[in-house]
């Protein structure tokens, strides 16, 4: 059967007329008559006047227009779950994603098991320049609210230390359970959505490579500059800065900790041990593992720590909390290194409290000097030289100022309709499962006021 553009080819070549070759299909009308589908906008790339020989023609498709309630920009864990609760409310809602899959950073949390909320969850937990901004969210939304979720979809899942909840098998449960919602709430995600411009008119318009979006209502959800790897831009802020919102200045959290090349020349083959310490910086404190590394300091401790960590100021460090490591010492038949070794070995990683007590010699073994190391022990203060970066960072501190927004509905008060979510919002979680559970709770109270 011939087809509708082999119909008009043929027209076109027994008239005479410049024969041009159609690719594929929209409506063409010749003589008040539907010919069939063909190209919307077809331009020859030469005229051949001497020949019947047909030239192929070069589209160029205009962009398809898409009108919804709602539109936004995101398919992490708050832009998911804005999606649904707002579609549950009858809105028309869709997703843009610029990667090609939905929830890249949810695969790789918690080494791919996602820890995906946190049972002890505070707004004590939580870092910002207003500590009472995540207050109302966090009330509304709880853990209980997203375990929930979890339950209805039957994910195993478990607690692992401190509150921490985590997927038994993968964190593919999440985001399919993310997908799921979203479908069954009517919210269309559309992936490759590679953003080109953001106007606002009388509404919002989002044009991308391929496609033009329309919407009275935009949320922002595309996340912080942490782990650019896996496609972290700063769009967010961006688009922030575009319609005249403050930014808190942006800086990794939760990162690894470099130190300066002199104490990685005496630490970095140590690279792989741990123990448990408790750090202090900027009076806040934390008691976990400290972990070396080649570079230099890392572990839940470290990470802890580094969210209030300012550049070019001390850690202090305690190496043996609420325990007393000199009595041995003084209590011992001979007091000297032989008796300071097993001291420090009965309380550290042998390689590590050698390596210490090497560079912390007292000067006698009297019960001054044996004060002065007790001292030490408790307060060993490095000065790292930097973090580890955005690379290595498991979220961004900073971000758009919770002054220009609600924090019952996260609506920009300066911009009506728009809305920020999610880490991109100046709310920084502790290490746990608390980044997860702000965007659960951002993500709730922005989709229920759409």
């Amino acid at each position: 059967m011939r087809s509708p553009s082999d119909t008009v080819n043929e027209i076109f070549l027994n008239s005479g007329a410049a024969p041009y070759l159609f690719d594929s299909p929209c409506a063409l009308m010749i003589g008040g008559n539907s010919l069939g589908l063909l190209p919307l906008l077809v331009y020859p790339e030469d005229e051949r006047r001497d020949s019947f020989e047909p030239t192929r023609l070069v589209k160029r498709l205009a962009p398809v227009t898409h009108k919804f309630d709602a539109l936004i920009l995101g398919a992490g864990a708050a832009g998911l779950l804005c999606a649904f609760e707002a579609g549950k409310r009858g809105r028309r809602v869709a997703v843009l994603e610029r990667a090609d899959r939905i929830g890249k950073k949810i695969l790789i949390s918690g080494g791919g098991r996602c820890n995906f909320t946190n049972l002890r969850c505070r707004p004590e937990n939580f870092l910002s320049a207003n500590e009472h901004f995540a207050k109302s969210a966090l009330a509304r939304y709880t853990p209980s609210d997203f375990i929930a979720l979890v339950e209805k979809h039957r994910i195993p899942y478990h607690e692992k230390t401190l509150g921490q909840l985590f997927c038994d098998r993968s964190a593919q449960d999440i985001t399919n359970m993310l997908e799921a919602e979203c479908r069954d709430a009517g919210a269309q995600i559309f992936l490759n959505a590679n953003i080109q411009e953001v106007l606002r008119t009388t509404e919002f318009v989002v044009r991308s490579d391929a496609a033009e979006f329309r919407t009275p209502v935009l949320v922002i959800a595309t996340g912080g500059l942490s782990i650019p790897k896996i496609g972290a831009t700063p769009q967010g802020y961006d688009l922030a800065r575009q319609f005249g919102l403050k930014i808190v200045k942006t800086r990794p959290a939760l990162v690894p900790l470099v130190l300066p090349k002199k104490e990685q020349s005496i630490y970095s083959d140590l690279a792989g041990v741990s123990t448990g310490v408790a750090v202090s910086a900027d009076h806040q404190s934390f008691r976990e593992q400290l972990l070396f590394t080649h570079r230099g300091l890392s572990g839940p401790a470290i990470l802890q720590i580094s969210s209030y960590w300012q550049k070019g100021t001390p850690l202090h460090i305690d190496l043996a909390p609420d325990r007393e490591v000199t009595s041995s010492i003084r209590e011992a038949k001979t007091r000297n290194m032989s008796a300071a070794r097993a001291a420090l070995v009965g309380v550290l990683p042998r390689r590590f409290a050698e390596r210490w007590l090497d560079l912390h010699v007292p000067n006698s073994w009297t019960n001054q000097d044996l004060e002065k190391l007790e001292r030490e022990v408790h307060d060993w203060t490095l000065v790292p030289a930097d973090t580890e970066g955005y690379e290595k960072a498991e979220v961004t501190a900073g971000g758009v100022d919770t002054d220009e927004l609600s924090s019952k509905t996260m609506e920009s008060g300066k911009v009506r309709g728009l809305f920020f979510i999610g880490e991109v919002v100046d709310v920084t979680g502790h290490l746990g499962g608390f980044n997860f559970q702000w965007a659960w709770a951002s993500a709730a109270a922005a989709g229920r006021a759409l």
